[in-house]
């Protein structure tokens, strides 16, 4: 399979942060802000490999700031990193006011995809072809996240004893 690169993967997209979108204090739901990011991520993965993806786990998602009502959210992804049958894709979450243009960094996150073949099994998927320092600094970094997630699956197998 030839290898693909970040940059035939990369989305950009941007929701307007609405009333039903918020908590009782005007900024918006974390819930919601999860929601546009496995939506994102996922265009970024079906992007990449061409194959419809279902999500296989959400790591590092880290809330930086609130975003308030009437701002927007500016999302960014991007595959990081592609196994045999799955993709680590990174997201970048901005918001944005729109009256003054002020933009600041309000939450990341790191999602696994898995993409499923025509009978609804995992399928294998194009490798990654990391071109800029940053895409490849990127890169190193998930196969270090993808042993981390290999390993804390491995261990929650083990059964616990009870004392």
């Amino acid at each position: 399979m030839q290898p693909r690169p970040v940059s035939a993967s990369k989305v950009t997209m941007t929701e307007l942060v609405l009333p039903q979108h918020t908590n009782a204090l005007g900024s918006v739901f974390g819930g919601q802000v999860m929601a546009w990011i496995d939506i994102c991520a996922a265009i970024a993965a079906q992007r990449h490999c061409r194959m419809p993806v279902v999500t296989a786990s959400v790591d590092a998602l880290q809330f930086i700031a609130p975003v308030l009502k009437g701002f927007t959210i500016n999302l960014s992804a991007s595959v990081n990193y592609a196994g045999k049958t799955s993709l680590e894709v990174g997201v970048r979450i901005e918001a944005e006011n729109t009256m003054t243009g002020e933009r600041s960094h309000t939450a990341s996150a790191y999602l696994t995809f898995v993409a499923l073949g025509e009978d609804k099994k995992p399928a294998a998927v194009p490798p990654v072809l990391a071109e800029t320092d940053e895409e490849k600094r990127r890169y190193q970094a998930a196969q270090i996240r993808r042993q981390n997630r290999l390993a804390l699956r491995e261990q929650t197998k083990k059964p616990v004893s009870v004392k």
